[in-house]
């Protein structure tokens, strides 16, 4: 079953532009390099990014924790988060039909 991950990052107001720039950096990166990414996808409102993940495995999720693109995206956003990440990871429920009760 997938992995999906949810994650909150709010940036500094003053580094907005910074912790944009290493998402841009760091996201073709996962596409093209992490193994078992099925989507990474960056979501903003007026104060934070959110990024929904869904991954094959657990055991890939892992990996791409200690991945390049998450090397190169820790580094980018050094100083520019005004607190530490919220991360979740969630297991689907799956209700209703299957294109639109589960991601």
């Amino acid at each position: 079953m997938s992995v999906v991950v949810v994650a909150v990052l709010k940036p500094l107001p003053e580094r907005r532009a910074q912790v944009r720039a290493a998402f841009e950096a760091a996201f073709p990166l996962v596409h093209e390099q992490d193994a078992g990414c099925e989507l990474y996808a960056l979501h903003e409102n007026d104060d934070e990014f959110v990024i929904v993940e869904k991954w094959t495995s657990e055991d890939l999720l892992d990996e791409h924790g200690t991945s390049a693109a998450m090397k190169t995206l820790v580094s980018g956003l050094d100083g520019g988060l005004a607190e530490a990440p919220v991360i979740r990871r969630l297991r689907a429920i799956p209700l209703g039909t299957a294109s639109q009760g589960q991601l």
